[in-house]
């Protein structure tokens, strides 16, 4: 099994829709990936394969608001944050805390104005496969997932495909420079 790359590594974050809120229990709970859906990044199209998750669910995975590691919403080494790998992708359960991002989170969701899911994370070497311009993710190293506010979800729908080729023009380019970079370092 590969191993996971170190924090230092490149961070990649995509978002995904599905996000439901249970006020009473101040729980939210859904899919930050799903399986075999295609996101069109520009340069490539990706995809997740079922079990790519499944070495990094052993590790300390944070939930937070907006991918701020200055607003935690949960962990897993605490058990506030559940997470599993299931036929249809990666599922999580996480108990929202009493902090003031906890109750942006929840007065957002109960006005139904979150973005949806989104998550950061590097590939370990060899947990990738090209195919032309389509890349297949086969192992994740999954840092976090994050509940987002303003960041359209998966590119699956037209509103959100055209948020998301505005914000991630720039992380395009660099992933266009750093592929430069390494095939100057290969030849």
């Amino acid at each position: 099994m590969a191993a996971l790359a170190p924090l230092s590594a490149a961070i990649e974050r995509r978002a995904f829709t599905e996000i439901r809120a249970n006020y009473g229990a101040r729980r939210i709970e859904g899919y930050a990936a799903t399986f075999g859906a295609e996101a069109d990044l520009g340069s490539f199209v990706e995809t997740i394969e079922p079990g790519a998750f499944r070495a990094a669910l052993t590790g300390d995975i944070l939930a937070l608001y907006d991918h701020d590691m200055g607003k935690v919403l949960g962990r897993t080494r605490s058990g506030t944050l559940r997470l599993a790998e299931d036929s249809r992708g990666l599922s999580f359960d996480l108990s929202i805390p009493d902090t003031q991002a906890g109750r942006d989170v929840l007065a957002l969701a109960e006005r139904d104005d979150l973005g949806g899911m989104s998550f950061g994370f590097n590939i370990p070497d060899g947990g990738e496969r090209w195919e032309g311009r389509k890349r297949s993710l086969t192992t994740i190293g999954l840092r976090e997932i994050s509940v987002v506010s303003a960041w359209p979800a998966y590119p699956d729908t037209e509103i959100a495909l055209r948020a998301f080729q505005n914000g991630c023009e720039a992380a395009r380019r660099r992933r266009v420079l750093i592929l430069a970079e390494t095939a100057q370092w290969d030849s």
